[in-house]
C-alpha cells in the first residue's frame, strides 16, 4: 500500500473516530450565543395558566388568586381548559396537559405561558411538542421545580424563559412572599434585575459572566444523554433541591461530574437546598460542605445562599441571560444584563 494510501486512511480514522468520543453533554447546544428574549409583558397581554405536571386537587383558590394577580397588573388570564383533570399523578392525560402548553405556544395572542405548578410530569410531554409557532410567537415560559425539564429545552431551543414563582406559590398570604412576588413582576415586565446575597463561609470566592442556566438538580441529572439536557459550557450554573437526602444529593453531583457537566462551566450559585433528608447514617457533613467537596477539583466560584427554590422567598430569575457573579466570603452579588 502506497504512502499517500496509508495517509488518507490515517487522517480518515482519527477524523471518524475522534468525532465518536466527544462526551455526551458537549452533543447539546455547544453554543453560547445570546439567546431570543420574547417581548416583556405590558398592559393588555394575556397570559395562559397551564398544567403541565402534577393534579391540582383543591387547588382551584390558588388559580383564582393567581388570575387576580395578574389582573392587578393590568393583565389578562386564560385558564387551560384541561388544568383541573386529573389522571391519577397529573392534572390530566399527558395529551390533556400537552394540548393545554401546545395551544397556549401556538396562540399569537398569548405572551406568556404561566405553569401552575410542579410536581412530576413535564418530561412526558417534551417530545410532543411543537415550537414551531412558539418560534414565530416567543413568550416567557415561567416556573421552577419540575419546569426544569421545559427551561432546559426552550433555553436549547434558543430562548430565554424565567425561573420564578407558580400559581400555588399563592397559598402562602402575599405578605410572606412580598419579594417572590415583586422580583416575578419585575422579570415579566423587563425591569432591572439584581441581588445581593447572605455571605457563606462555604464560598468560592472569585468572579464570572455568562448565561445562567439550570434549575431543579434531580431533574438536571434526568435529563443527562438527551436532547434535552442543558450545556454548561461557558455558562454559570443554578441548583436547587428539596427533599432528599445528603448522599442522594452527592450521588447527582458525582453523576453530573462525570458527564463533564462541569468541565468548563463559569460558576455555581446554590439556591435552597430545602428539607433534607436525615439518613440512618449521617452523612457528616452540612450539604453546603457536601457540594464544595464534590466541587473540589473546579477553580470556578461557587455562591450559595442564593433565595430561589422550595422556599417562600423564591426569587425570579432569567435562565439564558448573561448574569455577572462576584462572590466573597461576607457576599456575592447576581447582576443580570439588561
Amino acid at each position: 500500500m502506497s504512502k499517500i494510501s496509508l495517509l488518507t486512511i490515517a487522517l480518515c480514522a482519527v477524523f471518524f473516530y475522534g468525532n465518536m468520543i466527544l462526551p455526551a453533554q458537549n452533543l447539546t447546544l455547544n453554543k453560547t450565543n445570546t439567546l431570543i428574549r420574547p417581548p416583556y409583558l405590558k398592559a393588555g397581554d394575556t397570559v395562559a395558566i397551564v398544567a403541565p405536571s402534577g393534579v391540582l386537587i383543591n387547588r382551584t383558590s390558588e388559580i383564582t388568586q393567581a388570575q387576580n394577580l395578574l389582573e392587578s397588573w393590568g393583565l389578562n388570564a386564560v385558564v387551560g381548559k384541561n388544568v383541573f383533570n386529573q389522571a391519577y399523578h397529573f392534572a390530566g392525560s399527558d395529551e390533556e396537559r400537552r394540548e393545554d402548553f401546545q395551544n397556549a405556544m401556538d396562540d399569537p395572542k398569548i405572551s406568556a405561558i404561566w405553569c401552575a405548578r410542579g410536581g412530576y410530569g413535564a418530561v412526558r410531554i417534551l417530545d410532543k411538542l411543537d415550537y414551531t409557532n412558539f418560534k414565530k410567537y416567543p413568550k416567557w415560559i415561567i416556573g421552577y421545580s419540575d419546569i426544569t425539564a421545559l427551561h432546559n429545552q426552550v433555553n436549547i431551543k434558543g430562548f430565554e424563559s424565567i425561573h420564578a414563582m407558580m400559581c400555588t406559590s399563592l397559598q402562602d398570604d402575599n405578605e410572606t412572599i412580598r419579594e417572590t412576588i415583586s422580583t416575578f413582576k419585575d422579570a415579566v415586565f423587563g425591569n432591572p434585575l439584581a441581588y445581593t446575597l447572605t455571605g457563606s463561609e462555604n464560598n468560592r470566592t472569585g468572579s464570572a459572566s455568562g448565561q445562567l442556566v439550570g434549575g431543579n438538580l434531580t431533574i438536571l441529572l434526568t435529563m443527562l444523554g438527551s436532547e434535552t439536557s442543558i450545556n454548561t459550557s461557558g455558562n454559570i450554573l443554578f441548583i436547587e433541591e428539596i427533599g432528599e437526602y445528603e448522599y442522594h444529593i452527592d450521588r447527582m453531583l458525582q453523576s453530573l461530574k462525570r458527564a463533564g457537566y462541569f468541565d468548563n462551566c463559569k460558576g455555581v450559585i446554590v439556591g435552597d437546598i430545602t428539607k433534607v433528608r436525615k439518613n440512618t447514617t449521617p452523612w457528616g457533613v452540612s450539604v453546603e460542605q457536601l457540594i464544595v467537596d464534590a466541587l473540589s477539583e473546579y477553580n470556578f466560584p461557587i455562591a450559595f445562599n442564593m433565595p430561589a427554590g422550595h422556599e417562600k422567598d423564591n426569587r425570579a430569575m432569567i435562565f439564558g441571560r448573561t448574569v455577572q457573579l462576584k462572590v466573597d466570603k461576607n457576599q456575592s452579588t447576581i447582576v443580570f444584563e439588561k
